[in-house]
């Protein structure tokens, strides 16, 4: 392996020993953690994960023909289908992350980003994540305008 490809695997193994104590927490249990760990835990999800590409104002970036899109004041992200897909299944440059996220991890990262990010407060929850997962397998809302 070349130094930077080993950086990058480096990178994202340490990611994934971090993340893999906060994915035990079950975040829609009655009693179970609350919208301060939730949301503590979708902030350190996407600053470990996410920021490297989406930036972490979230405003994405790149030029023309490799731009990141923007995740802050995103509109698609009102359904909170469309993020929990993408995380599922991956999008052009995007891979999926069923492999290195829980379904906790991804309900919490898609609700914090919808809601610091965006003004989207609802939650998303892993309910969300297991039903989204569980539907049709190629399909992404709204694909024909995603960016």
């Amino acid at each position: 392996m070349s130094l930077p490809v080993t950086r990058v695997v480096l990178a994202v193994t340490a990611a994934l020993v971090l993340l893999a104590g906060a994915g035990a927490r079950a975040l829609d249990a009655a009693g179970g953690t609350s919208s301060v760990k939730v949301a503590d835990e979708g902030r350190q999800v996407y600053e470990q994960i996410c920021q490297a590409c989406h930036m972490a104002d979230a405003r994405g970036g790149g030029g023309a023909g490799a731009g990141i899109p923007a995740l802050a004041n995103n509109p698609k992200l009102a359904d909170k289908d469309y993020p929990i897909t993408l995380l599922l299944k991956g999008r052009g440059g995007m891979p999926w992350f069923t492999d290195m996220l829980t379904p906790q991890q991804m309900a919490a990262v898609a609700t914090y980003v919808r809601s610091h990010f965006n003004n989207y407060p609802d939650p998303v929850t892993v309910e969300d994540v297991k039903r989204v997962g569980a539907g049709n397998p190629g399909a992404v809302p709204d694909c024909t305008t995603c960016n």
